[in-house]
């Protein structure tokens, strides 16, 4: 199986780096360790680093891990929880299929 590299574009980097510092600052006001961390987080020191650092290689559930570690757990809910498009889509009542139509090799 070969691995997929994602493209992202500036912006979307931008917000996992902000996203990246924002851990890294919570963690340094609740004054807790890296080490502490990511123990407790059950990940490795180097992954922590590279979440405060924003890499968008380390998967969704080690960054909630830390979230949760940081008490910061139910902001992961406030993601898309308001979809303004979604809402004025479906008032327009525009359909949309429920797949994406497959891709011809």
């Amino acid at each position: 199986m070969t691995k997929r590299n994602t493209i992202l574009l500036p912006k979307i980097q931008r917000l996992i780096a902000t996203l990246g510092e924002n851990i890294k600052l919570a963690r340094l006001r609740r004054k807790l360790s890296a080490e502490q961390v990511s123990e407790r987080a059950g990940i490795s020191r180097p992954t922590l680093t590279s979440i405060e650092k924003g890499s968008s290689t380390v998967s969704l559930g080690a960054y909630v891990s830390v979230l949760h570690i940081l008490g910061l757990q139910e902001d992961i809910l406030l993601l898309a929880q308001d979809d303004i498009l979604g809402r004025k889509l479906q008032d327009a009542s525009i359909l949309t299929q429920d797949r994406a139509p497959k891709r011809k090799k």
